[in-house]
């Protein structure tokens, strides 16, 4: 059994009963998290999903990690095909009861992720220039592209913890699918499966980032909500249709 299928049962709905497709472990991840007005993302979010609000506010997530283990079932790991930075800016949606992701752009260095992500998931990846550091016991991160761009540090500064259902933290980060579009104008879904996430509190320095003027946003003054995580290991099912063009 995958390790991301030992516990399941946190999830708001069931394990698909199909088998699962894709597999990948997120590491040294960084949560950075803004409010802003839901209406000001419905122009960005298909008309099809409801943007979701906590507390009378919608949020915008900004997440840098490195991607391992990324490879599509059975196959083994890859060498530069398996493992890569990510950097994703999401919004939180519903359809059907069920609260996803969606992804306004996922940046990751290799081409072949970037097609593949496009090609099989509908996402919208872009190709950039991207490291991320190992330093002390934090890291230093930095993604470029054309128009769109982050640099800076971070560390987790406490001990490991499970988020409390109904808290903020826990509706930013317990999703377990995410919603694409494709070119004809289908929706689809992707249910994804982890272990609850092994919170830590974190600090970071943002010394750059244009991650969301890109899609025309500005976010409100003040520092973001931030929490880390080391590792999580997920599978991810194949898409279904939601919603026919």
């Amino acid at each position: 059994m995958h390790p991301a299928l030992t516990q399941v049962e946190h999830r708001p709905w069931p394990v698909p009963a199909r088998r699962w497709t894709w597999r990948q472990s997120w590491r040294d991840l960084l949560f950075l998290h803004w409010p802003v007005p839901s209406a000001v993302l419905r122009p960005l979010v298909p008309s099809s999903l409801r943007i979701q609000e906590f507390d009378g506010s919608s949020w915008i997530g900004l997440v840098p990690f490195r991607m391992t283990g990324v490879m599509r079932r059975p196959l083994p790991d890859m060498p530069w095909v398996s493992a890569f930075p990510e950097l994703n800016v999401r919004v939180y949606v519903e359809r059907d009861g069920k609260p996803g992701v969606w992804f306004l752009s996922l940046d990751a260095t290799n081409p072949l992720a970037v097609w593949a992500a496009r090609r099989f998931f509908h996402l919208p990846y872009f190709r950039a220039q991207m490291s991320i550091e190992s330093e002390g016991e934090g890291f230093r991160y930095s993604s470029r592209r054309p128009g769109a761009e982050f640099a800076g540090s971070y560390r987790p500064k406490s001990r490991v913890y499970r988020s409390a259902p109904g808290s903020l933290e826990h509706w930013l980060t317990e999703r377990y699918c995410l919603y694409a579009r494709s070119p004809d104008g289908t929706l689809w879904r992707n249910d994804v499966q982890h272990a609850p996430w092994p919170l830590q509190s974190a600090e970071a320095i943002i010394e750059q980032n244009t991650m969301f003027s890109f899609h025309g946003l500005t976010v409100e003054p003040g520092p973001p909500i931030l929490h880390f995580a080391q590792r999580i290991d997920v599978v991810v099912w194949s898409g279904e249709r939601v919603v026919h063009a």
